[in-house]
Order: structure tokens, then C-alpha cells, then sequence
């Protein structure tokens, strides 16, 4: 069987819901009570994706103060696609997608120089008192590349899965098309958390 270890930033201003959905997409539960994230946090999940291909994702759930310092260099590193996270009831975490996906551009590339693949998420989007609509998410996704865009509700378990599958499943075709470089991308993830953590389990960078 083919194993693909893929290395996934998820990243959004603090407050946005990132480290509740990552929970949510690795334990299947909501997570009521909000601590913020300090540093990274990373999960894995194992993923059968065909009869002879399973997908072993380490997601790194990057802090939101964390764009403002040179860190995020080191924890893009070895990234092989991304989930910018805001949240549709603020205007402010929305512009600042921007910001995340120029800093993502800018340090984490694929082996040929590219952009790695990012899919846009409008999350929170169970609550009424929206204030970024469709069309400017639209416009927003398609003039910046990212991959595609959907709305997510962590609370209600909507798009989770079929958010994390999209992204996957361009992850792999990039990948497919970048093999005959000479470095594989998948060399590039620190083969220590692949054995510290097993088929599950979550580590924190901090406290």
C-alpha cells in the first residue's frame, strides 16, 4: 500500500475557529470551551483514501498572532498545502486572509517554486449575524489562487470533512505531477512526529 504523509498548515486570525476544527476533523467532536492557541499545535489523521493509497495528514494549527513574527517560516516548512481560516461575522478576519496567504506565498513553496495549494474557509457560518457575503468571498478566492473556497460550520459538523477532502485531493494531484523532481515532497516533513505520534494523537508546540 502507498502511504502519503502530508504536512497541512491551517492557519486564520485567533478566534476564527482553527484549533475547533481541527478537533472537530480529527476527534469528530465540538469543542465548546475556547483556550487559545500558543505557538503551534499539530494532529494527525490517517486518511484510507483508495484500496491501495492511504494519506497520513500532520495538521498544524498555527496561532493567530503568529503572522506578525518571523516564526511562521519555520512552521511552514515542508507544507504541502493550506487552510486559510476566517470567520464570516468578522469583516477584520476576512481582510486578513490577504495577509496569511501573501506570508504564505512568500515562505512556503512547493519543490518547483510554486505556491502550495490553499483552499479559503468562511467559517462560522451557522450564525445570522453574518457580515461577509458570498460574492466578495467568491471574487476574494479566485483573485488571490486559492484553490476553491466553502463555507464551514465547526458547531454543526458542516464541510468539514468534504473541506479537508477538496484540499486533500489537490494536494495529491500536484503532487503526482511534481515526482519526477528529484526531491519528493514528501522528504520534506520532520520524520520525527511521523514516530512520536503514531496513526493519532495531538502534540502541542506550547503550553
Amino acid at each position: 500500500m502507498t502511504e502519503h504523509l502530508l504536512k497541512i498548515l491551517v492557519v486564520g486570525d485567533g478566534n476564527v475557529g482553527k484549533s475547533s476544527f481541527v478537533h472537530r476533523y480529527v476527534n469528530g467532536q465540538f469543542n465548546k470551551s475556547y483556550k487559545m492557541t500558543v505557538g503551534v499545535e499539530f494532529s494527525v489523521k490517517v486518511l484510507h483514501w483508495s484500496e491501495d493509497e492511504k494519506v497520513r495528514l500532520q495538521l498544524w494549527d498555527v496561532a493567530g498572532q503568529e503572522r506578525f513574527i518571523s516564526m511562521t517560516r519555520i512552521y511552514y516548512k515542508g507544507a504541502m498545502g493550506c487552510a486559510v481560516m476566517f470567520d464570516v461575522t468578522s469583516s477584520s478576519s476576512f481582510l486578513s486572509c490577504r495577509h496569511w496567504k501573501q506570508d504564505l506565498d512568500n515562505k512556503a513553496t512547493l519543490p518547483n517554486g510554486e505556491s502550495i495549494p490553499c483552499i479559503l474557509l468562511a467559517n462560522k457560518c451557522d450564525l445570522a449575524q453574518r457580515v461577509v457575503s458570498a460574492n466578495s468571498i467568491d471574487r476574494f478566492s479566485k483573485a488571490n489562487g486559492f484553490v476553491t473556497w466553502m463555507e464551514t460550520s465547526v458547531k454543526e459538523n458542516e464541510n468539514v470533512g468534504e473541506a479537508m477532502r477538496r484540499l486533500v485531493q489537490e494536494i495529491l494531484s500536484v503532487q503526482s505531477s511534481l515526482e519526477s523532481l528529484p526531491a519528493g515532497p514528501r522528504h520534506n516533513v520532520d520524520p520525527r512526529l511521523h514516530s512520536e505520534l503514531g496513526d493519532s494523537g495531538r502534540g502541542a508546540g506550547c503550553c
